[in-house]
């Protein structure tokens, strides 16, 4: 394996119009991926953190993203794709302001959000996967 870093490339296209916040693409070239499994509102010891609080439930998914991203020597800044699982897209707005205060703004990472019935636990609002590269 080279210890050339990747190339990343954030894109937007303008034939798919604005993206509000987060890339059309991202172009990855050379280095290591890391998957993210779903990551939810739990602590160490498996409770649900904020019950009722999208707000803080989603703060609470991104910590753990970031406890995730830190056991492979990465941060969030390695974060080239996410996905969002929300039991309401009324939450899209908290869950912007929310994932901006971890990622790069000026860079965002590719996103999809979808609205689910139900996540692995009734009082889960959110769950969150990530995909990141590293050289």
């Amino acid at each position: 394996m080279s210890d050339t870093p990747p190339r990343v490339r954030f894109v937007n296209v303008s034939a798919l119009g604005q993206a509000p916040g987060y890339s059309h693409l991202t172009e990855v070239r050379g280095g290591r991926t890391a998957y993210i499994s779903g990551q939810i509102a739990v602590d160490e010891q498996g409770r649900t953190v904020g019950e009722g609080d999208f707000t803080s439930q989603a703060r609470k998914v991104f910590q753990n993203i970031g406890h995730a991203l830190s056991e492979v020597g990465l941060t969030f800044d390695s974060v080239v794709k996410l996905t969002f699982f929300l039991t309401d897209m009324a939450y899209l707005t908290q869950m912007r302001a929310v994932r901006d205060e971890f990622v790069n703004v000026q860079s965002p990472p590719a996103s999809s959000a979808v609205q689910v019935a139900a996540l692995v636990r009734p009082e889960l609002l959110i769950e969150v996967e990530a995909i990141a590269i590293a050289p």
